[in-house]
C-alpha cells in the first residue's frame, strides 16, 4: 500500500488506516464479536492498513484490550493511535483533562495495548475546567518519557457551541493555536467525507501550512456512503445513528442521489469497484497527508477499504463530486 507521512517528524502510515471503534463501541452492539475483530485487525496489518485507530473510551477500554492481543505479536507492523480525555459514566460522558489523569490514562493504555510506546497520543476533546495549555503540556512530559511518539487533537464536535457567526472549526482552530505553543501538533482527526467536506475550508489549509497531518474520520458517513444501508432499516437503541439527524428515513432517502453519484462514478471505473472505494478515494485525493480511518468491524470492509487506496479518481470523477448536493440533516 502506498505510504504517507503525517506530521513534522514524518510519521509514516499506510494510505487507508481504520478506525476500531465500531468493533466495541457506538455501533450494532448485537453484531460485536471479538474473533471476527480480531480478524479484520490482522487483515488490515496483512494489506498495510498500518495506522490502529482507538481511543480508551471505547468500551470504554475493551477496544483497547482487544488490539492489545494483536499488537502483542504484531507491534512493529502497527502504527497505533489513541486517545485521552473522555470518561465514560452511566449516563454521559465527562472530559478529564488534569495532568495528574493524563499521566495515569497513558500508563493504563500502554497496558492495555501491550506495548511500550504509542506512536500518536491524541487529546480526545479539551477539557473547560483545565486550560488546554496544561493537559497538553502532560502529554508532551509523555512524549520526552519515551511513552508517546507524538501528539494529534481531535477536532471540537460539529455540536458543541459556537460562537454567533463562526465555521464549523474555528473553535477546534484556536485549541490548535494554542497547543501548538506549548509541543508541535502532529495530526488532527477531524470528520471528513463527500457529504461532510466542511474541513476542507479552514482546518486542512491550517494543517498543510504546518506540516501536520489530517486523519479523517468517518470517511464512509458512519456507513451511508458504501450504498449499503436502506432507508428506513433501522438502528439498535446503542447505534448512534439511532439519534442522528442525517439517519431518520427522510433524510436517508433524501440523500441518495449523493450515493447515486458515487454508484455512477464506481461503475465507470470497473464492475468490482464500490460507492464505498470511490467515496475513500475521493478523501485521499484531498492531498498527500489525508489519512481516511473508515471503522469496521469486518474482514471482507477492511480488505474493500485498503483496495481503495489503488483508485484514482479522474478529473471528471472529482468535478462531479464537487457539484453534489450538500447533505441534508445535521446536529444544527
Amino acid at each position: 500500500m502506498e505510504r504517507r507521512t503525517i506530521g513534522a517528524t514524518a510519521l509514516a502510515v499506510g494510505a487507508v488506516g481504520l478506525g476500531c471503534m465500531p468493533m466495541s463501541w457506538a455501533y450494532s452492539a448485537s453484531r460485536q464479536r471479538g474473533d471476527e475483530s480480531l480478524r479484520a485487525v490482522h487483515r488490515a496489518l496483512d494489506l498495510g492498513s498500518c495506522l490502529l485507530d482507538t481511543a480508551d473510551m471505547y468500551g470504554p477500554f475493551t477496544n483497547e484490550l482487544l488490539l492489545g492481543r494483536v499488537l502483542r505479536e504484531r507491534r512493529s507492523e502497527a502504527f497505533v493511535s489513541t486517545k485521552v480525555g473522555l470518561l465514560v459514566g452511566e449516563q454521559h460522558i465527562v472530559a478529564n483533562g488534569r495532568p495528574g489523569y493524563v499521566r495515569r490514562a497513558c500508563d493504563a493504555s500502554l497496558r492495555r495495548l501491550q506495548t511500550d510506546v504509542i506512536d500518536l497520543y491524541q487529546l480526545h476533546r479539551a477539557d473547560p475546567e483545565i486550560p488546554v495549555e496544561e493537559t497538553w503540556g502532560a502529554m508532551a512530559e509523555l512524549v520526552r518519557a519515551g511513552k508517546v511518539r507524538a501528539l494529534g487533537l481531535c477536532a471540537v464536535g460539529a455540536r458543541s457551541a459556537r460562537r454567533p457567526g463562526a465555521r464549523l472549526h474555528d473553535a477546534t482552530i484556536r485549541q490548535l493555536e494554542r497547543v501548538q505553543q506549548v509541543f508541535p501538533v502532529s495530526a488532527v482527526e477531524a470528520e471528513l467525507s463527500v457529504w461532510s467536506p466542511e474541513a476542507l475550508r479552514t482546518l486542512l489549509p491550517w494543517c498543510v501550512s504546518r506540516g501536520v497531518g489530517l486523519l479523517a474520520a468517518m470517511p464512509l458517513g458512519n456507513g451511508y456512503l458504501t450504498g449499503t444501508l436502506t432507508p428506513g432499516q433501522g438502528f439498535e437503541p446503542e447505534d448512534l445513528r439511532a439519534r442522528h439527524p442525517r439517519f431518520t428515513a427522510e433524510m436517508m432517502a433524501a440523500n441518495q442521489p449523493i450515493v447515486a453519484a458515487l454508484r455512477r462514478i464506481a461503475a465507470r471505473h470497473g464492475e468490482e469497484v464500490t460507492a464505498a472505494q470511490v467515496a475513500l478515494a475521493w478523501v485521499l485525493a484531498q492531498g498527500p497527508h489525508v489519512v481516511p480511518v473508515p471503522g469496521t468491524k469486518q474482514e471482507r470492509w477492511v480488505t474493500q477499504n485498503a483496495q481503495a487506496a489503488r483508485l484514482r479518481l479522474t478529473d471528471r470523477d472529482l468535478a462531479e463530486l464537487g457539484t453534489l448536493p450538500p447533505a441534508q440533516g445535521s446536529w444544527e
